[in-house]
């Protein structure tokens, strides 16, 4: 009878390999980032509305977007 090769658990690559990744520990994912939350903090978004609103609006010249945002919060203010 033949013996099949002698292979030390040690020395072969798939036992190596198993060794290596189960050595190491995941890093733990990152936090998230916080938002800030500072009253006066912008930001940018994308928002659909009519053509004829957006005109009215930028019928003032620049400073557009500043009149929606006023118009709007005198919406979230009543």
């Amino acid at each position: 009878m033949s013996r099949p090769p002698f292979r030390s658990t040690s020395r072969d690559p798939r036992s190596l390999a198993e060794a290596a990744f189960k050595s190491t520990k995941p890093e733990p994912p990152p936090l998230p980032a916080a938002k800030p939350a500072l009253p006066s903090v912008r930001e940018m978004v994308t928002l659909r509305i009519d053509q004829d609103v957006l005109a009215h609006f930028q019928e003032g010249g620049p400073g557009w977007q500043d009149r929606i945002n006023d118009a709007l919060r005198t919406l979230i203010a009543k």
